[in-house]
């Protein structure tokens, strides 16, 4: 499998006429003098550092589709492994030319380093704090590849404060990479153009598509969206995104901003296709009602609440075909809310999508084992797949609530905007621990039943040793280690003689509401400082935390989907 999906993003990268940069930009070859070296440990270091991602096959039953709309999905799975080239470029600029080296070499250690590259989508390792696990990379850039090499982040913020305000939005904005002009100047450089090659075969991809689909709001979504891809304009097609009612749910571009690091400000592409769970999208449509309420009940000071949300706030349940991009490299995404553009969300809300199949084999093959290591006996009935999914859930539609577009000193601006890099980490935070307390005010009100609250604690703590396993250094595992922390330190979590945790129900409802309190102040106070330090002080691995991190070695700290459906759609 990794060695088919290599040649399919290498092919993409051959074949795409992308046209020169308007600046230079290096290729960052590493050297790999040592690749065909025979180093048995080496092998066995990478296969074991692979090992900790469970290979699980994703499946989903496309027989019920039309033979038309099957085909129209094959032509989504093959647009969608055009994002992986993409992403790969935006990553890091030698990643192409080290992947093209990789497949190269046949020895041992060089399958080895391919199957993690792959998994990583390029030579740091996720989970080890960026560590290079391949000789000559050098540390992972932060700033990823959308800004120019050997430039500052003050240099770029400099830059784009004396800009009109027009061109500073198109500088700050989330679809254009930064690079230098001949001349030394920086300028924006629209998406359209940087990836004009990849772009163009993606958006002919989605045309035929759309062309084969009898699905009207899916036709509309592709159309749109081919044409974003050409005129670097994605508003139509975020709005026909939002409104799609289809079989097939799509989720195709520029959405998530992790991999900038700087100004946490541009989207890195990505894919997910997939096929709606109608039932289970059914049972969960009652929550799109609630959120207006929530809203009115955070507790937040009135004047940072929403009085009026966007107006579409749907909920889909989807079984996964096929992901890739910044939606297939490490950890794996179990659920998303998109679109990410305020405008959007402030005029449109946002979809909430909940990836079934992969929520169930993270269940299984990691919470499940991690649940017998972190918790008591007696607390480990407290486990339920129920829960898990419900939070999840709640998470993503808590990114939708709570400060968004804010006003500093008469200045209207974003949260994204003032708290810069640590955005995503605090983001990630408020929407996690504002899901428990929203699961709570559900319970209260009679939506959900009693039992809920018997479990979501529970599974709640024993998913924060599954997600702080993710790394420190990323955005959610960062918010977790905020979280779990700060629930030590009040009382809501304790730590038990033998080394396990529990929940104390007499202060964990007064502590997570506190915690959701002053995440959502901070953010609508755009407070930077407040953030930054806040970020660093509580987002470190404590020892009696480390200690039973120790003990889940043998235990799998995420999934490698194997795309069996995909492939077997490619293979007809």
């Amino acid at each position: 499998m990794p060695l088919l999906l290599a040649a399919m993003i290498a092919s993409s990268i051959v074949s795409a006429q992308t046209p020169p940069s308007p600046s230079p930009r290096p290729d960052a070859n590493p050297p790999l003098s040592d690749a065909r070296a025979e180093d048995p440990a080496a092998v066995v270091r990478l296969n074991g550092m692979a090992a900790r991602f469970a290979p699980v096959p994703l499946k989903a039953d496309v027989s019920v589709l039309p033979a038309r709309e099957r085909q129209a999905l094959a032509k989504l799975v093959q647009a969608a492994r055009i994002m992986d080239t993409l992403f790969l470029r935006q990553v890091w600029a030698g990643n192409q030319t080290l992947l093209l080296a990789l497949l190269a070499d046949d020895t041992p250690l060089g399958r080895a380093r391919l199957h993690y590259f792959l998994i990583n989508k390029g030579p740091w390792s996720r989970l080890d704090k960026e560590a290079p696990f391949i000789p000559g990379v050098g540390p992972k850039p932060p700033p990823a590849n959308f800004y120019p090499a050997g430039a500052t982040k003050e240099e770029v913020e400099a830059w784009m404060k004396s800009l009109p305000e027009a061109e500073a939005e198109r500088a700050r904005g989330f679809f254009t990479t930064i690079r230098r002009a001949p001349d030394g100047r920086l300028i924006a450089v629209p998406y359209s153009v940087e990836y004009q090659g990849e772009l163009a075969g993606a958006a002919s991809l989605l045309r035929e598509a759309a062309a084969l689909t009898a699905q009207p709001t899916l036709q509309a979504f592709l159309s749109k969206r081919a044409d974003a891809f050409v005129s670097n304009d994605y508003f139509a097609s975020d709005v026909a995104w939002m409104e799609l009612d289809a079989s097939v749910e799509p989720t195709i571009g520029p959405y998530e901003v992790y991999e900038d690091e700087w100004l946490n400000a541009k989207a890195a592409f990505e894919a997910f296709v997939a096929l709606r769970d109608d039932a289970e999208t059914a049972k969960l449509a009652r929550f799109a009602a609630e959120l207006q309420e929530l809203e009115d009940h955070l507790p937040i000071d009135p004047r940072y609440r929403n009085p009026r949300l966007g107006a579409l706030a749907p909920i889909r349940v989807v079984n996964v075909i096929f992901s890739s991009g910044d939606g297939n490299r490490g950890v794996q995404t179990a659920a998303f809310n998109l679109p990410n553009d305020e405008r959007v969300v402030q005029e449109k809300g946002s979809k909430r999508v909940m990836l079934k199949n992969t929520q169930e084999a993270k269940f299984e093959k990691v919470l499940v084992p991690v649940s017998r290591v972190a918790l008591p006996i007696e607390d480990r009935k407290g486990i339920a797949f129920d829960a898990f999914f419900t939070h999840i859930l709640m998470h993503e539609l808590m990114h939708g609530l709570g400060p968004h577009n804010i006003e500093l000193a008469g200045r209207k601006t974003t949260v994204r905007q003032e708290l810069k890099e640590n955005y995503s980490a605090l983001e990630e935070a408020k929407a996690d621990i504002s899901g428990l307390w929203a699961l709570q005010y559900l319970v209260d009100k009679g939506v959900l039943d009693k039992s809920m609250e018997r479990t979501m604690y529970t599974t709640f703590l024993a998913s924060c040793f599954r997600s702080i396993r993710f790394g420190i250094t990323e955005a959610h595992g960062k918010g977790i280690a905020l979280q779990l922390n700060t629930l030590l330190d009040s009382g809501g979590f304790k730590i038990r003689p033998d080394g396990t945790f529990t929940v104390d129900a007499s202060k964990i409802k007064d502590a997570v509401a506190a915690l959701t309190r002053d995440i959502m102040t901070l953010q609508a106070e755009g407070d930077y400082i407040r953030g930054k330090d806040l970020l660093a002080r509580m987002t470190v691995v404590r020892p009696s935390v480390k200690r039973v991190l120790d003990r889940l070695k043998t235990v799998p700290v995420d999934i490698e989907p194997q795309f069996t459906t995909a492939d077997e759609l490619a293979s007809r």
